[in-house]
């Protein structure tokens, strides 16, 4: 038997051999099936067919399974210190403050709001509306550069006359862009930020005064500023915890945001951020409405503007007609996982936001002007944009 087996063996490499030695076609053919001798046929369509598949699934759909697989990889932040937030337009201010367990000043502390500006024009003029009755002086600054660093139009220089009712209140500045190409946006959003900082000490900000740190669309409630500025015995930094809605106010997703803050300002030490300061959180104390625009070229902007721009991983994203399919579905724009530390408020979460058909306890102005907003409420059509 192993002569007879050694004998078969020598015979088909000689075989082999007199193929590999002709020049005709079938010849060709025959090396080939020399060449795979041995090869499973399976593996090989594993090889040259799945794994190029599997590497073309990663590449499209990498990104939402890093997203989905976050438990196993993340972890939570720490809990905040959930501070119980009464209201009642009946209530005195003195009971407010007592209820939180403060005190009544004898008078209110002034009040700076302090924002970076790109292009949210409609949402600007709702938080400003907002505030204006108990902000003392609105603090904006402006660069020529969004943060992936392209050139932009100044939007709010060019639109200053909207914002008469706010002008005697207001320190505008401009700060130029740096135009590093292939950088991370967020090292220019923090260059933008410490200019902000910059200004805030221009507009005249004094010890004790507050200051309010949010982007436009993070918008604390007017009576939460007001309550704020009426106390003592507030905490000298303090988030505020925002209801989250995404496109317009129909699409309620969470309560869960939580980057809007407010300090008592202190000469030497508060610095403009926007991100985690302090454990205190103020519950239900405002808005913060993300990618809240009228026209669906400002979406294309955003979306190629802000510092989450690795995020638009195909260019079919910017189509306007799937933008606007997206919109109305209330879909994700960037086709991703909701960002969730369990698997439990991951699958939660899956699928469109179920539209909401209440229009209570939004900012008053939106509703004072709701035929001029109304691709901000809730309604059968109002979610369909202009091209712009």
């Amino acid at each position: 038997m192993p002569e007879s087996g050694y004998y078969n063996s020598k015979k088909s490499d000689e075989i082999c051999e007199d193929f590999c030695g002709e020049d005709s076609r079938s010849a060709l053919s025959s090396r080939l099936k020399c060449a795979l001798r041995g090869f499973d046929i399976k593996a090989l369509i594993l090889l040259f067919i799945g794994v190029p598949l599997l590497v073309l699934f990663i590449h499209i759909h990498g990104q939402k399974i890093t997203y989905f697989l976050r438990p196993l990889w993340d972890s939570p932040p720490k809990s905040f210190n959930t501070i119980p937030h009464y209201y009642h337009p009946n209530i005195s201010m003195e009971n407010q403050c007592r209820l939180h367990g403060w005190r009544m000043r004898e008078s209110p502390r002034r009040v700076f709001d302090a924002v970076l500006f790109s292009n949210e024009l409609d949402i600007l003029s709702v938080r400003w509306n907002e505030l204006s009755p108990y902000v003392s002086e609105f603090v904006l600054l402006e660069s020529n550069s969004t943060f992936t660093g392209s050139v932009k139009p100044l939007f709010f220089g060019e639109n200053r006359a909207q914002f008469a009712f706010a002008e005697s209140r207001l320190t505008y500045g401009t700060v130029g862009g740096r135009f590093v190409k292939g950088e991370n946006p967020f090292v220019e959003e923090s260059y933008q930020r410490v200019a902000l900082d910059q200004l805030i000490k221009i507009a005249g900000i004094k010890d004790d005064d507050l200051l309010i740190m949010s982007d436009v669309d993070e918008i604390p409630s007017g009576h939460v500023i007001d309550l704020l500025r009426w106390c003592d015995g507030i905490p000298d930094k303090l988030h505020l915890q925002l209801r989250n809605y995404l496109y317009s106010f129909e699409f309620y997703l969470d309560d869960k945001s939580w980057r809007a803050s407010v300090h008592r300002y202190q000469s030497g030490k508060t610095r403009y951020a926007h991100f985690r300061q302090t454990d205190d959180l103020l519950a239900d104390s405002g808005w913060h409405c993300s990618f809240c625009f009228r026209h669906i070229d400002d979406f294309v902007f955003k979306m190629k503007a802000y510092s989450h721009v690795d995020r638009v991983r195909f260019a079919y994203f910017l189509n306007p007609v799937r933008i606007q399919e997206v919109i109305c579905n209330g879909a994700d724009l960037f086709d991703m996982f909701p960002e969730e530390y369990t698997f439990q408020e991951i699958i939660a979460k899956l699928g469109p936001i179920p539209k909401s058909h209440s229009a209570v306890h939004l900012p008053s102005y939106l509703l004072q002007n709701a035929d001029q907003y109304k691709y901000l409420l809730p309604g059968s059509g109002n979610c369909r944009r202009d091209s712009g």
